[in-house]
């Protein structure tokens, strides 16, 4: 199934000279991931606090891009720099959902005045967060993390923030803010399908 999450290699090599210079000035890879966590909630206060001024939703795609930066760095801190952890682990899940659920839940007030519903945005939400859960349920029954598409953390963040983008520059509100974001939840319901399948097949012994 295809996903931004295949092009990760490749932005991974654009970020290991950055890496690089993290580590040497003594940046651990949890100190990275608290921090993805942290941009994540104030830039959601701030879509809420900002709710109305359209320029404010190009926070969103400008904060999106640099989570999946800094998610990027976290792991490749914890891989090639010996410090992956078992506080590492549940603080890059932990933080992955809560940042999810700063950012997304935010819109409910950020797209209300261009006439988005909120039930919509919460129904993306929570199967937002059911594709990482169901993600990490691969490793539990001896498989491994699952990262299976079509609406994984890098796709859902690549679609939401052209959707604010679009808003942001002037493209007229309505009702199909509804039907994008509930197609997009469609979608994320599909992949906790495909990696609770993949995790099945993984873990089959």
């Amino acid at each position: 199934m295809i996903s931004v999450y295949d092009l990760k290699p490749r932005f991974q090599a654009l970020l290991r000279p950055l890496v690089g210079v993290l580590v040497a000035k003594g940046v651990t890879a949890n100190q990275v991931t608290l921090a993805a966590m942290v941009a994540s909630i104030a830039t959601g206060l701030a879509l809420w606090g900002l709710a109305g001024c359209r320029l404010s939703l190009l926070l969103l795609p400008l904060v999106l891009f640099v989570r999946m930066a800094l998610n990027a760095i976290d792991g490749m801190i914890a891989r090639e720099h010996d410090q992956k952890s078992r506080l590492g682990a549940i603080l890059n899940e932990v933080g992955d959902v809560v940042s999810d659920a700063a950012l997304y839940l935010a819109l409910v007030p950020a797209l209300a005045p261009y006439g988005a519903q909120g039930w919509p945005i919460v129904l993306f939400v929570v199967a937002a967060i059911l594709t990482e859960f169901v993600g990490v349920l691969g490793q539990s029954i001896g498989g491994t993390r699952r990262y299976d598409g079509p609406m994984g953390k890098s796709d859902r963040a690549a679609a939401i923030g052209l959707l604010a983008f679009g808003i942001a520059v002037g493209v007229p509100g309505g009702s199909w803010i509804d039907w994008i974001i509930g197609l997009l939840a469609l979608l994320a319901l599909w992949t906790s399908a495909n990696r609770a399948r993949r995790a099945l097949a993984d873990g089959r012994p």
